[in-house]
């Protein structure tokens, strides 16, 4: 799962990324223009957002988020704790507050609970599953009743991207700027490789019918 963190201070934003390192992949934005740019890809699992920022602050940027029907979930983590403050940021569409200095294991705890919260597809066993196809994110092992397959690295990645999405067209380069990077130097063309791999492999246990490709746009996971 990916996480975007906009936060100016880039000392603070270090420490956040260090805080959700082994449980998100991270891309960083250091003022509300940027942040908004990175969040329009659609590609992030929740967005950290503070709200004192340059060029644009945080209620204008949730603002224009929801506006453009933005709706990845959002915890903003600020130094602002008066109660009109959180109010507001709940007005204009934010799924959690979190008040500076925070707790590490807090931060964790919200983010998973409000990416559980807009994706029903989550357990709270971290657990993503799709019919009788479970995706155990913690051990990373895909089985369905009782059968195990065993996926390499980013083919396991792009799984988890299509089955949380389901029933949504998910362009090639939406899949490689979540799980490859924005400054990757692989060319978009080895998520051909990487789909073909993960179709062999869910034919095993009857899944890749599932998988469709939207030729010359992406691909789907959808009934």
């Amino acid at each position: 799962m990916k996480i975007l963190i906009m936060e100016d201070d880039k000392i603070l934003s270090r420490t956040i990324e260090q805080c959700v390192r082994g449980h998100y992949d991270t891309d960083c934005a250091y003022d509300g223009e940027e942040g908004i740019l990175y969040a329009k890809q659609k590609i992030y699992d929740a967005i950290i957002l503070d709200l004192m920022m340059p060029i644009m602050d945080g209620y204008e940027v949730l603002s224009v988020l929801r506006r453009e029907k933005i709706f990845t979930p959002v915890l903003i983590l600020t130094a602002k704790d008066a109660v009109e403050d959180k109010v507001k940021g709940f007005r204009m569409g934010a799924d959690d507050y979190l008040i500076k200095p925070f707790n590490r294991d807090e931060l964790l705890a919200r983010l998973d609970a409000i990416i559980r919260r807009t994706s029903g597809n989550y357990t709270h066993e971290n657990i993503l599953q799709f019919k009788g196809l479970v995706l155990d994110l913690n051990s990373r092992k895909v089985s369905s009743e009782g059968t195990e397959i065993l996926l390499q690295g980013k083919q396991f990645d792009v799984l988890e991207y299509l089955l949380s999405s389901q029933n949504t067209i998910i362009t090639k380069e939406q899949i490689f700027d979540k799980i490859w990077g924005f400054n990757s130097e692989t060319s978009t063309n080895v998520i051909e490789v990487y789909a073909s791999g993960l179709r062999k492999e869910l034919k095993k246990i009857g899944y890749d019918k599932y998988l469709k490709t939207i030729r010359g746009v992406g691909y789907i996971w959808s009934e």
